[in-house]
């Protein structure tokens, strides 16, 4: 178990003794709300939006892209904000911000998966468009602060790094357990609608119920996992930039300092590290793989394979069943052949999927088989390069909320770009489906894949070349010390583990 450096975040010192399964599991469970609704968003409100309500492909992709671009801006702003303030009270400054976020979520959510309220038959598309995107953007300002305050508490709850995989292997478990409740519930409320005498194969305005009671049980299962991260979290309270105080424990001599003291990294200084873009630059791949996958399969399924409308529910859920079970072989097999050769693993599991899908045409029951393929492989990769997110921040807690936004950022709005820019390349003239669906659909999967995991292996090489380590930062303190014996803390803020165990 590494040291805690002195300066560590408020927090640090908690994690040196090794979290209980119990604080664990309440942990987890404070991002499954925002799963739930994230699994909404990105699988079905294209399909939503275009098969179901009938609009065109240019103001479904619009909303989404302006749902990604607001989550986008509010990310960074609030993981500046959430580092500085000092929470609510005796309340955490993490655990503040992650009740905001929520009451948002809860209240704006609902709307976005029912009819315009307002809205008739001759009804401009503008004007669904200026109705839809309030709620959006509350919802995409809530879902931020509540990601940002959680992924922020792991390096405070936690120190070592098996013990960040582990506790973000719990929260991602979570993750799939949020997806497969919601695709388990789809696939429920599709059977029972087919079961009406008016039952279709394909989606259409019959299907507005099933969708309107999917978000509000959403809605309700999220609040009840929200209230139970509040109260079996413990989060200590400290005023921003303070540093902890002395424990009883806490010897009052301490040994020679074999260094200077370690300052702490603001938001300023992350901007000059070399591995913050690195890092950045493999999430946003990461996060383009996942999300994008996700937000075409459904497309993919009933416009290129013209499969039923069940199967927009069944693959999904066999993706996250994989995902479930791979994400607990995330510690041993860091551990075995650590983070990059992992992440590495997981790249080739999607590159498999990518071909398959560009070789078979035509897949019937096969698909499952596929379906298994994209959803280890997208747990693996998003873990691993979480965990190395949680490394590059290291025992700069403090400012984490602001990597963990930059982060966020670039993906949110490499999302929203992405799949504004396919729904402008649609080559239906009009809003329904055309014959060149087929293709389209069939291609996007396969780019959306095998493409971005290509440039991912590219961004991978240079961490392997370059390892995650604080590089600027440390020269200049060094410099500054004067002492001509080098800065222990060169080779990572992180610890002594960090270096040679990021590989």
């Amino acid at each position: 178990m590494a040291e805690t450096p002195a300066g560590a975040g408020a927090g640090a010192g908690a994690g040196a003794a090794e979290l209980p399964l119990r604080a664990r599991l309440s942990f987890a469970a404070g991002h499954f709300l925002n799963d739930l609704c994230a699994s909404l968003w990105f699988t079905y409100l294209l399909l939503y939006l275009h098969a179901v309500l009938g609009y065109g492909h240019r103001l479904a992709g619009a909303l989404l892209l302006a749902g990604q671009a607001a989550d986008g801006l509010c990310t960074p702003l609030l993981g500046y904000e959430a580092d500085r303030s000092a929470g609510c009270g005796r309340y955490g400054r993490r655990k503040s911000w992650h009740l905001a976020g929520t009451t948002c979520v809860l209240v704006s959510f609902p709307f976005i998966f029912n009819p315009c309220l307002a809205c008739k038959e001759n009804t401009p598309q503008w004007a669904a468009f200026i109705y839809y995107l309030p709620f959006i953007i509350i919802f995409q300002f809530g879902w931020a602060a509540t990601q940002i305050s959680h992924l922020s508490l792991i390096p405070e709850l936690v120190t070592t790094e098996h013990e960040k995989v582990e506790l973000t292997a719990f929260r991602y478990a979570f993750t799939v357990m949020a997806n497969i409740t919601v695709y388990g519930l789809a696939w429920l409320l599709l059977n029972f609608q087919v079961d009406q005498p008016d039952r279709t194969e394909h989606l259409g305005i019959q299907d507005v119920p099933i969708f309107r009671d999917l978000s509000l049980i959403v809605v309700g299962l999220g609040a009840v996992f929200s209230l139970i991260f509040h109260l079996g979290t413990k989060e200590k309270p400290y005023p921003p930039g303070s540093l902890p105080q002395l424990e009883e424990s806490t010897p009052l001599l301490q040994k020679e300092p074999m260094s200077p003291p370690r300052p702490l990294l603001i938001w300023k200084d992350w901007l000059l590290e070399p591995a913050f873009y690195q890092v950045a630059v493999l999430y946003m791949s990461t996060r383009l793989i996942v999300n994008l996958s996700q937000t075409y399969i459904a497309m993919y399924l009933t416009n290129s394979l013209l499969l039923p409308k069940k199967y927009i529910a069944t693959i999904p859920l066999v993706m996250y069943i994989s995902g479930f079970l791979s994400s607990f072989l995330m510690k041993p097999v860091n551990k075995w052949i650590g983070r990059n050769l992992t992440y590495f693993v997981g790249i080739l599991v999607i590159l498999a999927f990518a071909s398959w899908v560009t070789l078979a045409r035509q897949m019937g029951a096969e698909i499952y088989g596929a379906a298994v393929l994209l959803g280890a492989g997208s747990a693996t990769i998003l873990v691993t390069s979480l965990s190395m997110t949680a490394d590059l921040i290291g025992t700069n807690t403090h400012s984490g909320a602001f990597v963990y936004g930059a982060m966020s950022f670039t993906d949110k709005m490499a999302n929203g770009l992405a799949v504004m820019a396919i729904q402008n390349l649609h080559p239906c003239p009009t809003e329904l489906c055309c014959p060149a669906c087929i293709s389209f659909y069939h291609w996007v999967m396969v780019l959306v894949t095998g493409g971005i995991a290509i440039a991912a292996i590219a961004s991978l090489c240079c961490i392997m070349v370059w390892p995650i380590r604080i590089r600027y930062h440390a020269v200049c303190l060094q410099g500054l010390s004067g002492a001509g014996t080098p800065y222990s803390g060169t080779e990572s803020v992180e610890g002594r583990s960090q270096h040679s165990a990021v590989n």
